[in-house]
């Protein structure tokens, strides 16, 4: 009885076993038609980024105090303030690069209490878009476009009243769009390298502004009204239009993203007028000494021919001639990229 109880118990153990292998086989088989018959998961390439963004902010305070110092001087505290923002297009063979800066800074001593007189003052604005004239073209054709001037206006120095004590300031010597620069210019641009690169547009048409009417004859304005007589003022046109050739070229260094040296020269000569050139050369060195403090250098030097000085006791004019400005700042900074 034994031995036939033990020889059910094994047949039965062998049936159970096998039909326990086939389940888990149907299993496996079926699991794996699931999976073979699932919809595969295809690679989504990101999408691209064409543009590539920048803004760079710096603030700068110094600050002298002197007491009871023999060799003398004055109490002083300056500000200097600059803005740098870049928005930049890049597509197959089109490019359009936007870049505005903008510089601020006053000083307050204490010879003039009470006046804060402005040491940099500046709004620089370019746009220039591209088309390269073949996929490893080193030329493209640009049209661009670009615009100066200022904030605020900037005496001509300051007259200290005799009995108060208090400065005035006197008759301003420029302001805001008085004078301002604005051009439009067709051409082409080569780009031997990716740290220079110059533009050639002989078609340059553009505006000198001086809303300002005292500041028109300082800055070349042609006559709109002639004086009848010897009391009635000559009036100036608000705007000067001149249309020529232009030449700017650009150069920047860049050392580990921490010294960077850039500069870029304008010619523009006016098809309109007798033999005339106004240049513009703009220097700035930038040393990054750590992420937030920064070591800034700036020139600026212009020669334009409609500039005058004005002799107020003949009337006689004559061309200011080499105009230049240096700016020197340490300031905390920060930098937002978005690069590609």
């Amino acid at each position: 009885m034994k031995k036939t109880f033990a020889i059910i118990s094994v047949f039965a153990l062998a049936i159970s076993s096998a039909f326990a292998q086939d389940a888990v086989q149907k299993a496996a088989e079926d699991a794996a038609a699931e999976i073979s018959g699932a919809p595969k998961e295809e690679y989504v390439a990101p999408k691209p980024k064409y543009w590539t963004n920048s803004l760079s902010v710096s603030l700068g305070v110094n600050n002298t105090q002197l007491k009871n110092w023999a060799a003398g001087g004055y109490n002083t505290i300056t500000l200097a303030s600059a803005l740098d923002a870049k928005a930049d297009y890049k597509k197959d063979l089109m490019s359009w690069n936007n870049r505005l800066q903008l510089d601020y800074g006053f000083l307050n001593s204490s010879d003039k209490e009470g006046v804060f007189q402005k040491n940099n003052d500046r709004i620089y604005l370019e746009s220039k878009w591209a088309y390269q004239t073949g996929e490893n073209s080193k030329l493209s054709y640009t049209a661009s476009y670009d615009f100066r001037s200022q904030f605020t206006d900037t005496p001509g120095g300051y007259t200290q009243d005799a009995t108060t004590q208090k400065w005035t300031a006197d008759p301003a010597v420029s302001g805001f769009i008085s004078p301002a620069y604005t051009n439009l210019a067709l051409g082409i641009q080569w780009v031997p390298n990716a740290w220079f690169n110059i533009n050639v547009a002989p078609l340059t048409g553009g505006f000198t502004i001086v809303t300002n009417d005292l500041l028109r004859p300082s800055y070349g304005m042609k006559v709109a009204t002639y004086a009848a007589d010897g009391t009635t003022p000559e009036t100036y046109k608000a705007a000067l239009f001149q249309f020529g050739a232009q030449v700017k070229a650009n150069f920047k260094f860049v050392v580990n993203d921490v010294f960077t040296f850039e500069s870029q020269a304008t010619v523009f000569t006016d098809y309109l007028s007798e033999p005339y050139f106004r240049i513009n050369w703009d220097n700035a060195i930038d040393w990054q000494l750590s992420k937030l403090i920064k070591l800034s250098a700036k020139t600026w030097m212009i020669n334009d021919p409609n500039v005058l000085i004005i002799d107020e006791t003949t009337g006689d004019s004559s061309p200011r001639g080499w105009q230049f400005k240096e700016f020197v700042s340490f300031a905390l900074t920060y930098t937002i990229t978005n690069k590609k």
